[in-house]
């Protein structure tokens, strides 16, 4: 490395070359829909307080998410994690399957 990229690494204009990529988002959520082909709906339910009213809302985030081996079904709880996009709406992929649904 030469004088002038010390310098700049320094200063902080030029990161090292070993760059640490950043951690992925990674969501706990419940199979809601299984009928495309490698694909599922995640649906996410968390509590907010309203910030009026003090009450307590059930809000629901929905994720499309890539099953590879076609082994989620409905009710399922799933992990999943951030990924490149796949498609128009998939950016997600399943880690593993937490519980089966009964």
């Amino acid at each position: 490395m030469s004088t002038r990229e010390l310098r700049k690494e320094k200063i902080g204009i030029v990161t090292p070359k070993m760059s640490t990529r950043a951690l992925r988002k990674e969501r706990i959520g419940i199979v809601a829909s299984n009928k495309m082909n490698k694909s599922v709906v995640i649906s996410e339910v968390r509590k907010v307080k309203h910030p009026v009213y003090g009450k307590f809302v059930l809000k629901t985030k929905r994720y499309v998410a890539h099953d590879e081996k076609n082994e989620c079904n409905e009710g399922d709880t799933v992990k999943i994690m951030e990924t490149k996009p796949m498609s128009k709406t998939k950016r997600w992929r399943i880690v593993e399957i937490i519980e089966r649904a009964k």
